[in-house]
């Protein structure tokens, strides 16, 4: 019984509120899970002090990330205070084709990747008004993401390695997968093929390549094509890797 006494010491005017979703407990399992609520409400309200139910509080710092080249459409989110509330940017400066609306509303088009760092102003309409600020960070989303997973080297005489690819489009699309070795003069010789549905939301598969190579100084071209039939799309990446020296032949 203490914990109802306590709440009511530190919370003053919200006495009613917390006694209702008390109240709302009263009947099997529910009560254990409001019980459970309120102590730990009891908790943070004397251990924490965090902001009372006036106070504004502000989002996560890393933002939703949008495709890149695609429209967009962030909203912030604030509670707290007294609506509506109010956004500008003080510090920094907005992604190129992005703009904030003074109701927290990011719209536009990401032409680059980022990642973008501002510092925003968000104000109640209190009288007098309440502020905070934040930083935050925004980033596109690649639609067709590659990166090393095993770099090409050599092995013996072989050039041997692996990618991996991500597919951040939200629908299937078709995959072609082309390493070629180009030599000193320019000779191209295909060591990875592959050609298949990749699904969305796939992260990090790994696509291997390798071949025997005649002796040589030899640059990995990796090039992945992702078509997406729904909106017509194609999608390209690319890695290049130095230069890997065979000195003995088969």
């Amino acid at each position: 019984m203490r914990v109802p006494v306590l709440l009511q010491a530190r919370v003053g005017n919200k006495k009613s509120e917390i006694a209702a979703t008390y109240n709302l407990g009263m009947h099997g399992s529910i009560l254990r899970r409001a019980s459970v609520w309120i102590v730990l409400l009891a908790t943070s309200s004397f251990a924490q002090q965090p902001h009372s139910a006036d106070s504004l509080s502000l989002p996560p710092s890393e933002l939703p990330r949008p495709l890149l080249w695609e429209p967009c459409h962030v909203q912030l989110k604030a509670s707290g205070g007294t609506q509506p509330y109010h956004w500008r940017l003080i510090d920094g400066a907005l992604p190129p084709g992005i703009m904030l609306s003074d109701g927290g509303d990011f719209t536009g088009r990401l032409g680059e990747i980022g990642p973008f760092q501002f510092t925003l102003s968000v104000r109640d309409n209190s009288r007098p008004p309440k502020e905070e600020r934040h930083l935050y960070v925004l980033r596109a989303e690649v639609p067709l993401s590659i990166d090393w997973k095993d770099r090409a080297h050599i092995n013996g005489q072989r050039i041997d390695g692996s990618i991996t690819v991500s597919n951040h489009t939200g629908r299937d699309f078709d995959l072609t997968y082309i390493v070629l070795a180009v030599n000193e003069i320019g000779r191209a010789t295909a060591i990875g093929y592959q050609h298949f549905p990749l699904k969305r939301d796939t992260e990090d598969m790994e696509l291997p390549f390798g071949e025997t190579l005649s002796p040589g100084s030899y640059a990995v071209n990796v090039d992945v094509v992702g078509e997406e039939p729904v909106s017509n799309k194609i999608f390209r990446a690319r890695l290049v890797s130095g230069k890997e020296s065979i000195t003995q032949g088969p």
